[in-house]
């Protein structure tokens, strides 16, 4: 009993979390293209990285991998529990309700109301009952500061307010690893402060890990984590402000 008080007492022990992405001696092609060779990656739940570096050299490329758009072939990759070698088509769907994709361009459906573009993915991932749905629909839309806004289309928000339906969009369900495909590319600066402080904010709160490509490096700078560059067909971890 002492035993267990001593330890419960000590505020420097941490648990180790889990690994999300787990990355060893992987090959990326693009067609035929050798893009990124030899990748070594582990991404903890939780964990907030940045993906960096010049246009073509890859950073794209691995999203799409971790998400299963690109098949991988060599090497061993496991991405919220799916291994992604030789993944068959079917099992991405699966794959992808376990993540939480945001993309710079939105891609909101402009024919229907924000809690119906909502209702749209949760219905393509599997939900059946309303109130459940309605429910969950609060919920993230309450995350990312929108409940009042459930009713309007699209067209009638501004760039960072479609950001935020794109994020929420994102956590309906419940991911441990969102992917950022340059987030904040086409919002101002006041804009951008907002949407890196609900990432922030969900990484912390909810343990989702969060990887974030972008090629803002004021952003980079402002809000420091870790970084992983894409370089020369490689993946360089730990990389710095200096080196970019």
């Amino acid at each position: 009993m002492l035993f267990f008080t001593y330890f419960a007492t000590l505020p420097f022990i941490k648990i180790m979390q889990q690994p999300i992405i787990e990355i060893s001696n992987a090959n990326i092609y693009q067609g035929d293209n050798l893009v990124l060779k030899e990748v070594n990656l582990t991404v903890r739940e939780g964990e907030f990285v940045y993906l960096v570096g010049r246009t073509g050299t890859g950073k794209s490329s691995l999203l799409k991998t971790l998400y299963g758009d690109l098949l991988l072939t060599e090497g061993d990759a496991v991405v919220a529990g799916y291994q992604l070698k030789n993944m068959h088509w079917r099992d991405v769907p699966f794959l992808r309700r376990k993540l939480g994709v945001v993309f710079q361009d939105f891609r909101l459906l402009t024919d229907r109301s924000v809690a119906d573009n909502l209702k749209f993915v949760l219905k393509a991932t599997g939900w059946k009952d309303k109130k459940e749905m309605d429910e969950k629909i609060n919920k993230v839309l309450e995350q990312v500061g929108l409940t009042h806004k459930a009713r309007k289309m699209p067209f009638e928000m501004s760039g960072g307010e479609q950001q935020r339906v794109d994020i929420a969009r994102a956590l309906l369900n419940s991911p441990k690893l969102i992917l950022a495909d340059e987030p904040t590319g086409n919002l101002d600066p006041v804009t951008t402060d907002e949407i890196m402080s609900l990432l922030l904010s969900i990484a912390k709160e909810s343990n989702a890990a969060i990887v974030m490509a972008t090629h803002d490096y004021a952003v980079v700078k402002k809000y420091p984590a870790r970084l992983i560059k894409t370089e020369d067909g490689r993946v360089i971890d730990n990389a710095t402000i200096d080196n970019l």
